[in-house]
């Protein structure tokens, strides 16, 4: 993988994070460090199966990183693999031998994904209780494993789930009706097999929550149709999704189809839930690298969220106290945070939650020298972008008035790309196999 950065004093430092971060939650080497066999014993943690009472070993799984956890499943358990079926997003493919992968849209599904969903559905349904599931779980997944219920066709939900990434609803509300729209989420897939579960994780989701990571296809749900349809309702929505998702949430409400699984349910009495990688695997990766290059260090919390333009007035005034009372760490610093917040977007626009963040960021700290906040997405795809972010510093604002940008304009229309695109400073890494939100840094030297 090749990191373009934007050429200034500090893109040495700027590249060691970055690299360091996605190498710490690279899927392959997540996967190798969990799951470790030993001839026919299968260890996962602390946890051992005896692979030789098993029929099958099944793999199967969805999302961005789900790719590379594939290849690292077939390393480590090689000829022991019967067979397998795994969805990602355009462009993350992986070479694997014995899982079929597929590639299908993201972050809107498309038919590929249905098609692919339905596939996965029939397979598992075919275990018994002598073979042995492996579900590989990254972000994404919600959105690469479509499975409408019965009476809502998979562009009723598209339009559903496109109006709930625009209106600024949280990853959690927005599972939360995907979960009731879906044949697969919210603990579903699991509840048409009584086969031996084990499902490995990369976390996406503040908290790490795995009810809510990909939808949680093995987790039991403690959402309701009820709670589906407040989300709605919270966000103005409620009259403007499609009339067969408002009419199958109705009967939901009523009794009329049947509710997710909920924590008790003993279907996931036979599941096994692991979490492999995670945001904050990247933050201290960032926290202790950048030791190495003579740099104070400081975890400031993995659990940004909010209105990015709002995140970024709080950047800001970290930024900014650093430079005045050298607080909470004095220079050369490094002040590490991780996320996902939002952008409520009313338009069609090119930019990010990153970007935007960055781009906010840099109205801040104007004026401040040797100063930089950079942001980017470690899955290496900012919003609809092929970039993962953008880098600001104090003098961000002027070299964009002297391009003839209007910053305050772009921030209302949410058109942060291509203010960076004009200044030569997004951050690009390419497709890269993982997802563990974002990493958002203020580096003073």
């Amino acid at each position: 993988m090749t990191v373009l950065l934007p050429d200034s004093p500090i893109k040495p430092v700027l590249l060691r994070c970055i690299e360091t971060a996605l190498e710490a939650v690279d899927p392959l080497r997540s996967i190798q460090r969990i799951l470790q066999r030993r001839v026919s014993t299968l260890w996962v943690g602390r946890r051992k199966y005896e692979l030789s009472r098993f029929h099958r070993v099944v793999v199967v799984g969805a999302g961005k990183a789900s790719g590379r956890m594939a290849m690292a499943v077939e390393q480590v358990l090689g000829e022991w693999v019967t067979a397998g079926h795994v969805v990602v997003k355009d462009g993350y493919g992986c070479p694997t031998r014995r899982i079929r992968l597929d590639e299908a849209g993201h972050p809107l599904p498309d038919r590929r994904g249905m098609q692919a969903a339905r596939a996965i559905l029939k397979l598992v349904a075919s275990l018994t209780p002598q073979d042995l599931l492996l579900v590989l779980t990254s972000g994404g997944a919600s959105s690469l494993l479509p499975a409408p219920i019965s009476g809502v066709s998979l562009a009723e939900k598209r339009q559903t789930t496109e109006m709930l990434l625009r209106s600024g609803a949280t990853i959690q509300e927005i599972n939360t009706v995907r979960k009731h729209l879906s044949l697969t989420k919210g603990g579903q897939l699991v509840r048409v097999t009584p086969a031996r579960v084990i499902s490995l994780i990369v976390s996406d989701v503040i908290g790490d929550d795995v009810g809510t990571i990909g939808s949680g296809p093995t987790a039991p749900d403690p959402t309701t149709f009820h709670d589906t349809r407040g989300v709605l309702q919270r966000y103005g929505l409620w009259t403007q999704v499609p009339r067969a998702v408002r009419l199958a949430l109705q009967q939901g409400c009523a009794g009329k189809r049947p509710e997710t699984p909920k924590p008790d349910d003993p279907v996931f009495s036979h599941v096994h839930n692991e979490i492999v990688g995670s945001n904050i695997q990247a933050l201290t990766a960032v926290a202790h690298g950048v030791k190495s290059l003579g740099y104070r260090s400081l975890i400031v919390t993995s659990m940004v969220q909010g209105e990015a333009r709002e995140v970024a007035k709080v950047l800001g005034a970290i930024a900014r106290e650093l430079c005045r009372y050298r607080h909470p760490i004095p220079r050369p610093a490094c002040l590490v945070f991780g996320g996902e917040p939002t952008v409520t977007v009313t338009t069609k626009a090119k930019g990010g939650r990153a970007q935007e963040l960055a781009l906010s960021a840099a109205r801040e700290i104007a004026g401040l020298p040797n100063l930089w906040i950079a942001a980017f997405g470690t899955d290496g795809t900012d919003g609809p972008t092929e970039v993962a972010g953008a880098v600001v510093d104090g003098g961000t604002v002027a070299r964009a008035h002297a391009c003839g940008l209007d910053l305050r304009q772009a921030l209302a229309r949410h058109e942060s790309y291509h203010v960076f695109r004009t200044l030569g400073d997004h951050i690009v890494t390419g497709p890269t196999g993982t997802n563990v939100n974002d990493l958002y840094l203020i580096l003073a030297p």
